[in-house]
């Protein structure tokens, strides 16, 4: 997968280094994967009916970056390119859950 920094999407500023709001992130990772553990993400994506861009969202507390990067590499291992794409990749530190998009009611 092509990695993008999502600091890219906004301009910064002395108070607040990245100004790209949750609805810009999404319109610019278009048919990309965002990776967070911002709970607004999945609310956005449901509620918009969107297919785009896929999300993994990391849940359970906090996670060190070393735990980050050894449970990404769990799931890409776990999940092909194809099974991540219009998805929603719930990783707890115990599970894996996958939605696909678009969430319909």
């Amino acid at each position: 997968m092509a990695q993008k920094q999502w600091s890219r999407c906004g301009p910064r500023g002395r108070d607040r280094p990245y100004r790209a709001s949750d609805v810009e992130i999404i319109q610019a990772a278009a048919a990309q994967t965002i990776v967070t553990a911002d709970l607004d993400y999945p609310r956005l994506l449901a509620t918009a009916g969107l297919k785009s861009p896929s999300l993994i969202l990391f849940r359970d507390g906090n996670w060190t970056d070393a735990e980050v990067v050894q449970r990404m590499d769990d799931v890409l291992r776990m999940l092909s390119e194809s099974e991540v794409a219009q998805s929603i990749i719930v990783v707890e530190r115990n599970r894996l859950r996958r939605r696909r998009l678009p969430i319909v009611p």
